[in-house]
């Protein structure tokens, strides 16, 4: 494939894709990231372009794929005016991978469309790990010509891959996967938190979790984790909780009531408030099992 790839976001997911590309012979020319000191590093590693500069990327890649952190990145990244991935995009394909609204992605769709541009939402239901091996599991959005385009480019990071439908659609998906992903995890920690405080074994538990109704793929990933307290990050905690919002205001605008979601959500809420949100999403353990959890301020004298 000929198209040259730029990336915006080089963080944890969007370095691992990038490498992954360059590894599959795609040609990666230009990176950008909030870090600058990142993409340069990241720039250097696979000798191409490091830029500070939006359109910088837009004149030197066919293809951008975006791993930002929120809607206001993306409103940012693609400002209708100014400095902006939409100025000289005519012809440009944007795969934009970050959990973020389907609202968000109606508006960058239009945007785009406006330039002569293509867009295409690929949310990854996917760890750090599987961005560089190459297995993600990615839901696509947008209109077919743009998945046809970007597929030869995603084939190479997924392992699995859904196109789900119009613009907005995925993320709808891709914002319920991560619900029940945060609901099944702060249930597993209370469950374990509370086999510990009755004195039960926990590795015990834990197999008969897997052989029973309580088993998930959260009790594969986070289970012996929880245990341990082994909590470095794959999914960050400010993540779930970011997340776990984007499903309540879904829930919202159809007058729907979600207490479990919502329950959720605080939780992982006093993760960040507690200075915990980069900590993975495993972490809300240590607001469970008696004797953790973070340490109340002291009061000033």
């Amino acid at each position: 494939m000929n198209e040259r790839i730029g990336f915006v976001g080089v963080g944890r997911m969007g370095a691992n894709m990038a490498r992954r590309l360059k590894e599959c012979g795609f040609n990666v020319t230009v990176l950008l990231d909030a870090r600058a000191s990142t993409a340069a590093a990241l720039a250097r590693e696979l000798a191409c372009q490091a830029t500070r500069r939006l359109p910088a990327v837009t004149a030197a890649a066919d293809v951008i794929i975006t791993v930002v952190t929120d809607d206001a990145a993306m409103d940012r990244i693609f400002a209708p005016r100014g400095q902006s991935l939409l100025s000289g995009a005519a012809g440009r394909l944007f795969i934009n991978c970050a959990t973020v609204s389907p609202e968000i992605h109606v508006e960058i769709e239009r945007r785009a469309a406006a330039v002569g541009a293509q867009t295409l939402e690929a949310c990854m239901a996917s760890s750090i790990t599987q961005a560089r091996q190459g297995t993600l599991y990615l839901m696509c959005g947008g209109a077919p010509a743009a998945y046809e385009r970007a597929r030869p480019i995603l084939e190479k990071l997924a392992g699995s891959m859904r196109f789900i439908g119009p613009a907005g659609e995925a993320a709808k998906v891709k914002a319920l996967v991560n619900m029940v992903m945060n609901i099944n995890t702060a249930g597993l920690a209370e469950g374990l938190a509370l086999g510990d405080a009755l004195g039960l074994d926990l590795a015990m538990l834990r197999e008969v979790f897997s052989q029973t109704g309580a088993n998930s793929r959260v009790l594969q990933t986070d289970g012996e984790d929880m245990q341990n307290r082994e909590h470095s990050c794959f999914f960050s905690a400010a993540h779930a909780a970011k997340d776990s919002g984007i499903a309540l205001q879904l829930a919202k605008a159809c007058r729907l009531k979600l207490p479990l979601a919502a329950a959720t959500k605080k939780q992982y809420d006093r993760m960040v408030e507690a200075g915990l949100g980069e900590l993975d999403k495993s972490g809300i353990a240590e607001l469970t099992f008696l004797g953790r959890g973070p340490k109340p301020a002291k009061a000033k004298r």
